[in-house]
Formats: C-alpha cells, sequence, structure tokens
C-alpha cells in the first residue's frame, strides 16, 4: 500500500499549503492560518482542517491576496514546477493583483525622497530648529 502515486482524498491545510510553496515552512503556514490569513470557502479555519481537491482557498501573504483552487494533494513538498501543479489561481485573482501592483508601483512615485540624508551641520540645525519651537 505505499505507492507512490497514490494521492490521499484530504490532507490536512498546514500540510497543502507548505507542500504547495505558499510558506518555508509549516510553522509559518500555522501562524498564518492562525493569523486569519487564509480562508477557506470564505471562512476562517483551524489549522487541523482538512482540504480535498475542489476546494477554494483564499491566501494573504502581504500586499497580495490569492484566491486558489485546489487541484491534488500531496503531503510531500518538492520543486516549485510540481508545487504549481496543486493548484489553479484563478482570473480573477491574478487580475486583480496585477491591478493592485500596479496602482502600487504608480504610487509609489508621489513619494517625494531626499537625494540624500542630511549632513552633520544639517542634522544639528534640524535639531535646532526642532527644540526651539517647543
Amino acid at each position: 500500500m505505499n505507492d507512490q502515486s497514490h494521492q490521499p482524498e484530504k490532507l490536512r491545510l498546514d500540510k497543502w499549503l507548505w507542500a504547495a510553496r505558499f510558506f518555508k515552512t509549516r510553522s509559518l503556514a500555522k501562524a498564518a492560518i492562525d493569523g486569519g490569513k487564509v480562508h477557506l470557502a470564505g471562512q476562517r479555519v483551524k489549522v487541523s482542517k482538512e482540504i480535498s481537491v475542489g476546494d477554494t482557498l483564499q491566501i494573504r501573504q502581504g500586499w497580495d491576496e490569492k484566491v486558489v483552487l485546489v487541484k491534488a494533494l500531496s503531503s510531500q513538498r518538492r520543486g516549485a514546477p510540481q508545487a504549481q501543479l496543486l493548484y489553479e489561481e484563478t482570473p480573477q485573482s491574478s487580475a486583480k493583483r496585477e491591478a493592485e501592483a500596479a496602482a502600487r508601483k504608480a504610487a509609489g512615485g508621489m513619494i517625494d525622497r531626499p537625494a540624500h540624508r542630511p549632513s552633520k551641520k544639517q542634522r544639528q540645525q534640524i535639531h535646532r530648529f526642532k527644540n526651539f519651537s517647543e
């Protein structure tokens, strides 16, 4: 019964997220689930929740939120090409992520950043000005 091609019918959520390479470790996957960053069919779930093929997951990582459909289960972490076969991101999700990334990139140009750090003399002047106004 120890057949390599045999796939489990259900698998723990944290183990699948780790195997699908959404998180580097299972403990990071557990922390994300506990923090409410992973939803199954729109509902918050526990780490030990068992998922099956066809389930829809919402995964928030940093600025990005992905909606993925579970296509296959694997309890072993493999290379990125094999991990990408475990899920499929919905077209709406990828379009939304790309639009938000473009908006963030466009907004980043509006922030005025100084060309260089203040010199020692300029820092002293800044401190004197701030202390003078108090």
